[in-house]
């Protein structure tokens, strides 16, 4: 099967997608011989020679793994900060990514993954349904949680509607957050913004899957059938699969 032999490099964990691009524009991949730099090229990594500066490289396998990421934990691959990431809670020889994000203070269940595809599907908005505990400063009115679930525009940048819904009322207020929209703290900026800072943030579930009993820095294998469902997802409130 051809695919654009930007992919097929990142896919062989040798660079990121875009690094693996800037590595065909300035001429270290060839193909059959062939020194190729315009992107877009397609090759067939089962049939084609390709190499990165003349060293044969071949697809990693597809890996998945469930990973309950705790605060502190940083959801990317590198940080000149030097601090921990969610990629240090799994051990695996392939070049994993996180298929989207938590924020640094932020937790719950995250994918790690060398899929591209599944990776573009749970990040592109509107996609993939997620689930949030959150736990906010005060007391909300239903006034304020009405203009959350109906869409939100922060400083230019458009909220989609979401579902809230009450957990526990006490004097720092549990709610359950439904998104299909995932933009930067989006959860944080639209609680923030009606005068309620949030304290804590969870997340339970991506499409079928949900945390269970998975511990804080736990991570597994994603089983065949889940990868399958989450491919597949095209949720509406049903119920998901525990990620135990």
């Amino acid at each position: 099967m051809q695919e654009r032999l930007q992919k097929i490099v990142a896919a062989a964990g040798i660079a990121s997608r875009r690094k693996a691009e800037q590595l065909i524009v300035d001429g270290h991949v060839t193909v059959n011989g062939q020194t190729v730099t315009e992107l877009g090229t397609k090759a067939d990594s089962r049939q084609d020679h390709i190499k990165v500066d003349g060293r044969l490289i071949r697809p990693e396998p597809l890996e998945y793994y469930l990973v309950n990421k705790p605060p502190g934990v940083l959801s990317s691959v590198s940080d000149p900060l030097k601090r921990p990431l969610v990629t240090g809670l799994v051990k695996s020889r392939c070049r994993l990514y996180p298929a989207g994000r938590l924020d640094f203070q932020s937790e719950g269940l995250m994918i790690l993954t060398n899929n591209g595809a599944l990776t573009g599907k749970i990040t592109r908005s509107g996609a993939v349904e997620k689930r949030y505990r959150v736990k906010v400063r005060g007391q909300p009115s239903e006034e304020s949680l009405g203009r959350i679930r109906k869409g939100l525009t922060i400083d230019g940048e458009s909220f989609s509607k979401c579902k809230v819904v009450v957990l526990k009322k006490s004097r720092n207020c549990w709610y359950e957050v439904i998104l299909r929209q995932g933009r930067n703290r989006q959860i944080r900026r639209m609680f923030e913004h009606i005068g309620h800072p949030v304290m804590r943030i969870r997340r339970t579930s991506i499409g079928p899957l949900v945390l269970g009993n998975l511990p804080p820095g736990g991570s597994r294998k994603m089983l065949a059938r889940e990868v399958k469902a989450l491919l597949e997802d095209k949720k509406q409130g049903k119920k998901g699969r525990k990620a135990t």
